[in-house]
């Protein structure tokens, strides 16, 4: 569900201390977009929320959701956007964002 190789890539590549504000970053913007899917998704923006939300989840290793994104991208782009099931790519990064941050120090420290 984490890619913590690319975690760890991401780290190593900013640095310790600047990594936490990049997570912080990434949990704030992509809270944004996951709320605005939650409260008034829009058919006409779907294809491009979940672009920007599979790149920001594949810059910070959330690989499961960034699957579940890039599925939904393809179907708004193919004209089926109200074909996406957007309660379970919200379930995914739930789910994922739990476990990040559940497991996010122990794997830091390793």
């Amino acid at each position: 569900m984490i890619d913590w190789a690319q975690v760890n890539t991401l780290r190593d590549d900013v640095g310790k201390d600047d990594f936490s504000e990049i997570v912080e970053i990434f949990i704030e913007e992509v809270e944004e977009v996951i709320n605005r899917l939650r409260n008034t998704s829009s058919l006409d923006t779907l294809g491009d929320d979940l672009h920007f939300l599979k790149g920001s989840a594949l810059n910070l290793g959330f690989s499961v959701f960034s699957d579940h994104c890039q599925k939904g991208e393809t179907a708004a782009a193919a004209g089926k956007a109200a074909q996406v099931d957007v309660s379970a790519i919200l379930s995914s990064y739930d789910t994922s964002k739990t476990l990040f941050l559940a497991h996010l120090p122990a794997k830091l420290s390793a």
